[in-house]
């Protein structure tokens, strides 16, 4: 069955709720049953309905896990579980579906899925798969920036902070981080960061990167809740911080 007690959610939900994407096409299911009774056990969940919305959550703020079906409508969630993998290396994949056969849940945990359920599930099992899953994923974001501070993941899109949270990054967030991460400690000048942003430094407002910077930190922070060690060093350029 699919309910269940949700007095459990005060001992097994974590300080920081675990960031749960639920696609799922399935309206009933998704927004009925698995969406709120996941929220009762603690769980930061979105949910939608077409593989084509990942883009905008992973824009806004990288999940710590993704729950997905295999039938939806503008994909299947083996190519999704592929995607994903490729892209973001220490993500927890669930594959949650009405597909029960052996070959599918080969096929689904050769495809990047870390768990394979079937439909129905009982709440608590997906529940304590989710907990399961996440010890690992957080281990390895801890043990990835922990010791190394901040610094830039999945081919300079993420931005990890030491305590293992995400932040997706823009093209230009990636752009001037990179320049940055590649001399940590040293002030990188503002003309050489601004000929990353334009092909004609000359008409380039210069004030337009102080608010690229300025955006950038509010973003970490409101993201995150830790302040992003970019300094700026007055006259020259920026800076950041490592230990």
């Amino acid at each position: 069955m699919y309910l269940s007690n949700p007095v459990m959610a005060s001992s097994s939900a974590s300080s920081v709720p675990l960031r749960v994407v639920l696609l799922e096409s399935d309206e009933v299911l998704r927004d009925h049953v698995l969406a709120p009774n996941l929220r009762k056990f603690g769980f930061d969940v979105v949910a939608i309905s077409h593989a084509g919305e990942l883009a905008d959550v992973f824009a806004f703020r990288q999940p710590d896990i993704v729950v997905l079906d295999i039938s939806l409508p503008d994909s299947d969630g083996f190519s999704v579980s592929r995607q994903l993998r490729a892209t973001y290396r220490e993500i927890g994949i669930v594959m949650l579906t009405g597909r029960g056969e052996s070959v599918d849940q080969v096929r689904g945990l050769s495809e990047g899925a870390d768990s394979y359920l079937s439909k129905p599930v009982d709440i608590e099992v997906l529940v304590a798969t989710l907990h399961s899953l996440a010890r690992r994923v957080r281990m390895q974001w801890s043990t990835s920036a922990g010791t190394h501070g901040w610094a830039l993941d999945n081919g300079g899109w993420a931005l990890r902070s030491p305590a293992g949270a995400a932040v997706t990054l823009s093209k230009t967030e990636s752009r001037l981080l990179s320049a940055l991460f590649n001399s940590p400690n040293a002030v990188v000048q503002r003309e050489s960061l601004i000929k990353l942003l334009t092909d004609n430094v000359f008409e380039f407002d210069p004030h337009r990167l102080d608010s690229i910077i300025h955006r950038l930190r509010r973003k970490v922070r409101q993201m995150v809740g830790e302040q992003l060690p970019l300094n700026a060093v007055h006259g020259e350029g920026y800076v950041i911080v490592q230990p």
